[in-house]
């Protein structure tokens, strides 16, 4: 089967769009918005199905990038997906932007970190079959690459992530794993400054 899958990712400053069918990627387009992209969301999704003569109804699965990310952009990219899924009746996938980004190494075991900003990294170790092999983390980068092990790959982002996002929900979509679309939740790993605040 080749599932056409539609996946969004939203939670940095460089965005993107992805369509593949059956993990072969049709076209990834990056999205640069520093004031966020729920007002431009949509008409790059529309734009992007136009050029391949999709119709939302065709799309056999729905994917996000789930974070860890920009909280707004985290929602926003996930809200999309889920209206979409729902409305066409299709699955959606929710996936982490560590797993995404530990496509992009190329050992057996691959360190993935992304900038957390006051001075900490999200960190996790994924293996080349992207599943995870020490959990995800917000912590300090010296203290947590003394945790990973031995011969483990660093790679780094920020990248594009929407096409390995794809490439991932196809993996679920064949495998039975995507889901009802409001089951669909964010991958903070971290909380938000509201309640951090909130705490203190």
């Amino acid at each position: 089967m080749n599932p056409l899958v539609l996946a969004v990712d939203t939670t940095q400053e460089l965005g993107s769009l992805a369509l593949a069918r059956g993990g072969e990627i049709l076209e990834e387009t990056e999205i640069h918005e520093p004031t966020g992209f729920a007002h431009v969301l949509y008409g790059h999704l529309a734009a992007l199905l136009e050029r391949h003569g999709v119709r939302p109804r065709e799309i056999d699965c729905f994917a996000a990038a789930s974070g860890p990310g920009s909280f707004t952009g985290v929602r926003v990219g996930l809200a999309c997906i889920k209206g979409l899924a729902e409305a066409a009746g299709r699955p959606a996938v929710a996936v982490s932007n560590l797993q995404a980004l530990a496509t992009f190494g190329a050992a057996p075991l691959r360190a993935v970190m992304l900038d957390a900003r006051r001075g900490e990294i999200y960190g996790a170790v994924y293996d080349a079959a992207g599943r995870i092999v020490l959990p995800e983390v917000v912590a300090k980068l010296d203290s947590w690459l003394e945790t990973l092990p031995a011969g483990a790959e660093l790679v780094k982002g920020p990248r594009p992530l929407a096409a390995a996002v794809a490439r991932i929900a196809t993996g679920s979509f064949r495998s039975g794993e995507a889901s009802d679309p409001a089951a669909l939740d964010a991958n903070y790993v971290r909380r938000s400054d509201a309640e951090l605040f909130w705490k203190d």
